[in-house]
């Protein structure tokens, strides 16, 4: 069956769109490699690349301009390509083919799908998603290397940012607010690679982290309480372990008529308060210059007249200017950093310290660590694919060379698992009282009994 015979089937019934034919259904699987248009669509889109070149993605020629010469070109390809295509087929494929390389590609739905929270793409061979916080590999792939590589400077240069032999890895996000990693050869031996953290277009609230049982009510009382008496709060966990969006929620808890800077290397913070000021990190230029580093912006913040700093993650030298900054007047700063545990936490943020180049005694380091910090919130991804608080734990001080901490609130494992094979446990409080009760007190900030009191959440057995 010819390319015609097969437009000219989907019209009478075969397919729900004509141009169904040309994109490759996730659930087609392996059937893609038997379908002749496949390898229609790949001759074209590569004789297309080398014929336009740079010109796809020239910033110079408004996105009009562009389809205009893409369809111009593909009319010409396919007119020598296939003879047998009426001009409405051709037409038919000329749109279908353009509006793929116009967009990004086969991972164009799953940005579209809100299920979705996570796109990794290994070079051509494959595209895996998360979804309710499991890896699926799915059947969509992209035509080749080239045009993976293409859609990564698409995305990129939309965003002033740039990829290539010199420069072979690149941290950017969408116009959505969607965080974006690309890594091309020669670093990424298989090929180009790209991972698309996705941005929800609605912030979570505490509301839904308690739906999902991320937190307790408790637990949310606990940390409004904390963050409205300016209490120092780290922000721990492991990669995709939602730190970013508990940043955003115990944020929200900062009150209105405080002055608030937000320092990140991607902006991806939503802050509602009315005085907020959004402070972004930039990479270095062609020629190695202009960069401004989160530790240069942390400085500067320090002349903003800030109440609040909040630092969207710590992973090097700024880490000391942070501290620094709590520890000099700007009580109830925010921040992120990676790590296994609370005490994993210190340790990091300990090394990091060292990474700003000054010959600090450890025992110096810690000292300051444990003067500027007063809480640690811990979250994990557990193996049912949920992201849980599994601790939440006060920086006491120090004895002898060691930080002490105490547990305020730890997740129970012991609770088992629901009927849906998730965990039933919850984030329990342990009994202890923070050492800072009582400068909470003289806020006018009450920890009621019941909210430290140990056994569980009232609440959490109505929610199983």
């Amino acid at each position: 069956m010819g390319i015609g015979d097969l437009l000219r089937k989907a019209e009478a019934g075969s397919a729900a769109n004509p141009l169904d034919l040309f994109n490759v259904d996730p659930s087609d699987g392996p059937a893609r490699a038997e379908d002749p248009l496949w390898g229609l669509r790949r001759r074209a889109q590569d004789a297309l690349f080398e014929r336009l070149g740079s010109r796809l993605f020239d910033p110079n020629l408004a996105e009009d301009q562009i389809r205009v010469y893409v369809m111009q070109e593909l009319d010409l390809i396919l007119a020598a390509e296939v003879q047998q295509l009426a001009p409405r087929e051709r037409a038919q494929m000329v749109d279908s083919i353009a509006a793929d390389i116009m967009g990004l590609g086969p991972i164009e739905p799953f940005l579209a799908d809100p299920t979705i929270t996570e796109i990794m793409v290994n070079g051509d061979d494959a595209i895996f998603v998360e979804r309710g916080g499991r890896l699926v590999l799915t059947e969509s792939r992209f035509m080749t290397h080239q045009h993976l590589r293409q859609v990564i400077e698409k995305i990129v240069a939309a965003v002033g940012r740039r990829i290539d032999e010199s420069s072979p890895m690149v941290d950017a996000r969408l116009l959505d607010g969607s965080r974006v990693n690309a890594i091309i050869p020669p670093l990424a031996v298989d090929g180009p690679m790209l991972t698309i953290r996705k941005f929800a277009k609605t912030a979570l609230s505490t509301t839904d982290l308690v739906a999902l049982r991320t937190l307790t009510p408790l637990s949310v009382e606990f940390l409004d309480a904390c963050v409205r008496g300016k209490r120092n709060i780290l922000i721990s966990g492991g990669t995709g372990t939602g730190k970013t969006t508990m940043l955003n929620v115990v944020s929200s808890f900062i009150p209105h008529d405080e002055r608030v800077v937000t320092i990140e290397d991607a902006v991806e913070l939503r802050l509602h308060q009315r005085h907020v000021i959004r402070l972004e990190s930039r990479p270095p230029n062609v020629e190695g210059r202009g960069q401004v580093a989160i530790r240069d912006l942390v400085r500067n913040s320090l002349r903003m007249r800030p109440d609040r700093i909040v630092v969207g993650e710590v992973r090097g030298g700024e880490a000391l200017d942070m501290l620094q900054a709590m520890n000099t007047g700007h009580e109830g700063s925010l921040s992120t950093l990676h790590a296994n545990s609370p005490r994993d936490a210190l340790a990091r943020l300990e090394t990091m310290v060292l990474m700003a180049g000054l010959d600090l005694p450890v025992r110096a380091i810690r000292e300051q660590i444990a003067s500027a910090l007063d809480v640690i919130v811990h979250l994990a991804r557990l193996r049912d694919g949920t992201r849980r608080v599994i601790e939440i734990a006060e920086v006491n001080g120090m004895e002898g060379d060691t930080i002490t901490l105490s547990t305020i609130y730890q997740f129970d494992y012991g609770a088992g698992f629901d009927h849906e094979g998730r965990f039933a446990g919850d984030l329990r409080p342990t009994g202890l009282r923070p050492m800072f009760s009582e400068e909470l007190h003289q806020l006018g900030i009450a920890l009621p009994e019941g909210l430290l009191q140990a056994g569980p959440d009232p609440l959490a057995r109505s929610r199983r």
